[in-house]
């Protein structure tokens, strides 16, 4: 048996998801048929980071096993003949065989992400960023973000009906920057809970927007709550930019 990683890059507008679900186009669905059409072969994929509907990924990864070793395979004719049979907003940059205990899921070590937010009107941003025309004040964000770095359990960050055993997260990184007319919110993490970004840059908007103190903030996360949090900020504005393992 030999495992291999695929590594995508997707925009998510047209998607209901990234894990394959029963009656919807995702983008397992997707790469799975092309994969079938493609080597005339089934194969279960396994994903490293679930990303929502409409959100996007500069990289992300599947994993899948099979008793042939792709690699007899011409794989750069393959890699164009997946691409063909993808649509425009999918597309498989590599694959490539790991060691066979190597998990896209549970051995990724950090994920990286941006949410993007457009204070102007602009067609161009319509389906990658959220606009969101009000007054911020951009150092109440980056407090708040600061605070997130000291943080630990984010229970109250995470949507209801989530399996999984805790709510603890390591976050590396947590910072705002500003990139011409976008305000741009970074995280780095070993792992992410469902909704989390989301619900975090939507209680820090508002803290920017005076709606909420920072201490407000402070006790949000000290609830354990995820009434307490805002999920209401839409999904256009989210990238998954990076997923980093051991040895690549």
């Amino acid at each position: 048996m030999v495992r291999y990683f695929i590594e995508v890059s997707y925009k998510g507008t047209k998607y209901s998801g990234f894990q394959v679900q029963q009656n919807a186009i995702t983008i397992q669905s997707e790469i799975e048929r092309a994969l079938l059409t493609c080597f005339r072969e089934s194969f279960q994929l396994t994903g490293a980071s679930r990303t929502d509907a409409g959100v996007h990924a500069l990289q992300n990864f599947f994993h899948f096993d099979v008793e042939t070793d792709l690699q007899l395979f011409n794989f750069g004719k393959s890699l164009y003949s997946l691409n063909s049979i993808l649509s425009d907003d999918i597309v498989i940059k590599r694959i490539f065989p790991v060691e066979e205990k190597l998990n896209c899921r549970f051995d990724a070590v950090s994920r990286h992400y941006k949410y993007y937010i457009c204070q102007k009107k602009n067609p161009f941003y319509k389906d990658i960023a959220y606009f969101y025309p009000y007054k911020i004040d951009f150092e109440k964000l980056q407090e708040a973000a600061k605070i997130i770095l000291c943080t630990e359990n984010f229970t109250s960050f995470s949507k209801r009906n989530t399996q999984v055993n805790n709510f603890i997260c390591s976050i590396k990184k947590s910072e705002w920057t500003k990139e011409k007319d976008l305000i741009i919110y970074n995280v780095i993490a070993n792992r992410f809970l469902r909704g989390m970004v989301r619900g975090l840059v939507g209680t820090m908007l508002k803290v920017g927007t005076e709606k909420i103190s920072l201490n407000e903030f402070k006790d949000v996360i000290k609830s354990y709550n995820c009434a307490s949090a805002s999920f209401s900020i839409p999904p256009q504005g989210l990238f998954l930019v990076e997923v980093k393992f051991n040895g690549f």
